[in-house]
């Protein structure tokens, strides 16, 4: 039988472990430090530990930590990682710098069960939910690459790389409780920003859990036909439905909402699309930003022409909603939004 990841006991846990070894109990809150706020990858690393204490922890415990298995560097500076777990299946994160920021695209799943049809993780088929300690991993693999190549330390961070964060949500909260706490990383729950397709239930339970960190939304049609052909989900989660959640989100936690949002030619480029946008960041207090589009070999979707980018910018401007024009970073390292898919695994 394999040995339990230590990681996946509480303090109260591992304190009763200690006692059932006739250790004392306050060594529980040592073990807890080390995995957790200072990152230790083996028991050797313990060293507030007596040796046979450690000796004791390696024969009954595991530490799963991730491997970065492959790191690749954009032209532009942007960091990929091919991430090893545990089991031998492998996610990727990214860290992307700008001038002011270091910020991690962290991974939430292995896989993806949606099957979005511009995007080349949707192509993967769901293997399974990452644990808390796989997520928390990414970003101190991050925190660290930032500190190694940049001198910088880590600014910001988006759920924006494989799978659907609120598919796997208890573990994700479970992550960023630790990314944020005292006993973590300490890290402001301001610069977590959570990206979903769009699951209204459990926005709404989001907002009845409190969460204190930001909310995106992955849109790119405010028109139910448009959506629904590009993302399948929006058949069982309409955007009635989906407004509606938003609404109860910015009402329970008085944050704006950011709409992801990619135009593409022939298919949301047209005035129509745009009208279409504005309506529904009129609906909550929100903000977007559109993305460029980084192909995924097959040309079904092309980046729309700079005139219809144009469009949406003036009609958004003109009625006082804010909106950013995102450049895509590591599109040379397939590294950019929607490229993630494991290629060095094919």
């Amino acid at each position: 039988m394999a040995a339990k990841d230590i990681r996946q006991l509480s303090v109260e846990d591992i304190g009763d472990y200690f006692e059932s070894i006739g250790e004392k109990r306050f060594r529980a809150k040592q073990v807890d430090e080390w995995l957790w706020k200072k990152s230790a990858k083996d028991f050797d690393q313990m060293t507030n530990l007596s040796l046979a204490t450690r000796e004791q922890l390696k024969k009954d415990f595991v530490i799963n930590h991730i491997a970065v298995d492959q790191m690749q560097r954009s032209s532009d500076g942007t960091i990929k990682n091919a991430v090893k777990l545990y089991d031998g299946m492998t996610v990727e994160s990214v860290l992307i710098p700008t001038e002011k920021r270091i910020t991690a695209c962290i991974s939430s799943q292995v896989g993806c069960s949606l099957d979005c049809h511009f995007c080349a993780t949707a192509r993967l088929k769901r293997m399974r939910n990452l644990n808390p300690d796989e997520i928390y991993d990414q970003v101190v693999a991050i925190k660290e690459q930032g500190e190694q190549f940049f001198g910088r330390p880590l600014t910001n961070i988006v759920f924006m790389g494989m799978g659907e964060p609120l598919l796997n949500y208890n573990n994700v909260i479970a992550a960023i409780d630790k990314i944020t706490g005292d006993k973590g990383l300490g890290m402001s729950a301001k610069r977590i920003t959570l990206s979903t397709v769009g699951i209204p239930k459990l926005i709404k339970k989001m907002a009845d859990d409190e969460v204190k960190f930001n909310l995106a939304v992955s849109l790119h049609s405010a028109i139910n036909e448009t959506r629904s052909k590009v993302m399948p989900i929006n058949e069982k989660n309409p955007l009635e439905d989906l407004i509606d959640s938003l609404k109860y989100w910015y009402d329970k936690t008085r944050r704006k909402i950011t709409y992801e949002y990619v135009v593409w030619k022939g298919i949301n480029d047209q005035q129509k699309d745009a009208e279409a946008l504005l309506k529904i960041c009129k609906a909550v207090p929100s903000k977007v930003n559109l993305i460029e589009y980084n192909p995924i070999d097959d040309g079904e979707f092309q980046q729309a022409d700079p005139a219809a980018i144009g469009l949406y910018v003036r009609l958004l401007e003109q009625n006082d909603v804010a909106i950013t024009v995102r450049r895509s970073r590591g599109k040379d390292i397939d590294a950019a939004c929607g490229q993630l898919a494991n290629k060095g695994e094919n």
